[in-house]
């Protein structure tokens, strides 16, 4: 069965950064685009970043690019997000999930407990 992991989360402080890990099991992790999705509270689900099956191309929404960087060791199947200056408004549960392509949606849409990041001055 394909299962995503979240750790890393955490509470910090405005200006302080996180790395999200999501271990994937379940499915031929290299052969598919990975992303992570983040969900505020009273807000819809929203894409974060998505990164090619072999790291060779990434696609960051338009508020997180330049602060939050994704990346992917296959031999390990594991994502990251390497969150930098944090602000409250990045406060949310983050979620992993394969993509239908560097541009596609989530393929697998399980949407487990995620992983909760807490910015709190």
């Amino acid at each position: 069965q394909v299962q995503f992991v979240e750790s890393g989360g955490g509470l910090v402080q405005p200006g302080e950064s996180l790395r999200l890990s999501c271990a994937v099991s379940g499915f031929t992790f290299n052969r598919y685009a990975m992303s992570w999705y983040r969900q505020a509270p009273g807000k819809a689900r929203e894409l974060v970043a998505t990164i090619s099956s072999g790291s060779r191309a990434t696609n960051y929404a338009d508020s997180m690019k330049g602060r939050f960087t994704i990346s992917r060791d296959n031999a390990k199947n594991t994502l990251y997000l390497e969150m930098n200056s944090l602000e409250s408004e990045n406060k949310a549960v983050y979620y992993c999930d394969a993509a239908m392509g560097l541009y596609g949606g989530p393929k697998f849409g399980s949407w487990g407990q995620g992983g909760q990041v807490t910015v709190s001055s």
